[in-house]
């Protein structure tokens, strides 16, 4: 199957390739955690290195904040926008909803004017204004999802988690069954050291790499780099040595 690299050292190799073409790709995490930094990392490869159009759909930084961003890492979203490669939209979940629902909408008219092939949805979370019925809301976001896949996108969306270190706690997964794929980046406590990990729980009709790596966010973007080694109890915030439990497992015997 087609493969969309994300372009992103690491990752790749994570997902066997990259996120399969036409699919809707959900990424996860607390603030500052890089969901945005690797949405604009998959649209920026795709432009650059796969001669790939993309769309950036926001409904909460103004575009300036996109542009000011992706300066910080070399990638000029400006010239990227006057050549026809790359449109970043302000917008709100109500008017792209509907506008998604008719035939020519904006989106669509972007779409075809540029030729994209990416879109990153930044973020999902703004959804939850819709319906404070779980089910509605499902059928909403499933509705959105369905149709990028139908003008022929790929999607990167992001979707904020309210827990900083630990385990989530009453988290809805019903938005995670409607996604092809789901990279979860979380905080985690080594040593008095707060590191950023990065796992992929999910890949629909494909493997994927099973283990929990740690990542940066470097002047060139986001780079995953090798497994916790000798750690247990990554994704609890706070790992132990594994040589320590098995220690105290002895202790206790």
């Amino acid at each position: 199957m087609e493969r969309m690299n994300t372009g992103i050292p690491g990752l790749d190799e994570m997902l066997q390739g990259g996120f399969l073409s036409q699919t809707a790709n959900l990424v996860e995490g607390a603030p500052g955690t890089g969901k945005t930094t690797l949405g604009m990392q998959f649209i920026y490869h795709g432009i650059v290195a796969c001669g790939e159009p993309g769309l950036i759909l926001t409904f909460e930084e103004l575009p300036q904040q996109y542009y000011n961003d992706a300066a910080s890492f070399g990638w000029d979203f400006r010239q990227m926008e006057r050549e026809g490669k790359l449109r970043v939209v302000m917008t709100s979940p109500e008017v792209s909803k509907a506008d998604l629902e008719q035939v020519g909408g904006r989106i669509e008219r972007l779409v075809r004017e540029i030729g994209a092939k990416r879109i990153l949805v930044d973020s999902l979370t703004h959804f939850e204004r819709l319906s404070e019925n779980p089910a509605h809301l499902r059928s909403i976001v499933y509705g959105f999802v369905n149709a990028l896949k139908r003008e022929g996108l790929t999607a990167v969306l992001t979707r904020e988690s309210t827990t900083l270190l630990g385990e989530a706690e009453g988290t809805d997964d019903a938005l995670t069954f409607l996604v092809d794929s789901y990279v979860l980046l979380r905080y985690v406590e080594i040593e008095s050291t707060i590191r950023k990990a990065l796992l992929v729980l999910k890949m629909r009709s494909s493997d994927h790499d099973k283990g929990i790596r740690q990542f940066e966010i470097t002047s060139r973007g986001i780079e995953v780099r090798a497994p916790f080694e000798g750690q247990e109890g990554i994704m609890s915030g706070s790992p132990r040595r594994m040589v320590d439990s098995f220690v105290q497992a002895f202790v206790r015997r």
